[in-house]
């Protein structure tokens, strides 16, 4: 985990009058351990495979002041629960394209994409902030070969899918 998380956390807990617990640190370390997106219930697993202590509650808490904190962002990304992505710290600007068939994400990053938000929002009137693109596509693999090891790796882990709209 980058120490600038860690300094960055601390300030905003202290200016909110909060103070650190051994549990915050263990969600910490937790979710950027990897670049992984996950769900609150998903964390929750990993902190109990890590061995924390840590309440589902204390979870649902820390997720919202990391998100206060602007450290996660929490993304929809068509299954109908929020996922949290650890990643926009170093990269603000990405986005997603989602296989509807097997729920597998894949992050991007295009600088005409940028372009593009920077020119529209200017000529309507607005300065961008950030920007985030969600692209639901339907898996190449399993139209062309009849199947997606993506989609039987999902279900063998048990693996939320998206919502498919037919």
């Amino acid at each position: 985990m980058d120490g600038d998380i860690r300094e960055r956390l601390d300030a905003f807990i202290r200016k909110k009058g909060l103070r650190q617990t051994s549990q915050r640190d263990e969600i910490l370390k937790v979710i950027f351990a990897s670049d992984e997106h996950f769900t609150p219930d998903e964390l929750f697993e990993r902190l109990r495979s890590a061995g924390s202590k840590a309440s589902r509650a204390t979870v649902y808490r820390t997720l919202t002041l990391l998100v206060e904190a602007n450290l996660i962002h929490g993304i929809e990304l068509g299954d109908g629960q929020t996922t949290y992505d650890p990643n926009f710290i170093d990269h603000p600007n990405h986005n997603h394209l989602i296989c509807v068939d097997c729920g597998k994400v894949v992050e991007f990053e295009d600088s005409h994409l940028d372009l593009l938000n920077d020119c529209l929002t200017r000529r309507l009137g607005y300065r961008p902030v950030r920007q985030s693109l969600r692209i639901e596509a339907a898996c190449e693999r399993l139209r062309n070969e009849g199947s997606c090891p993506e989609l039987i790796q999902a279900r063998i882990k048990g693996k939320r899918l998206p919502n498919r709209k037919k």
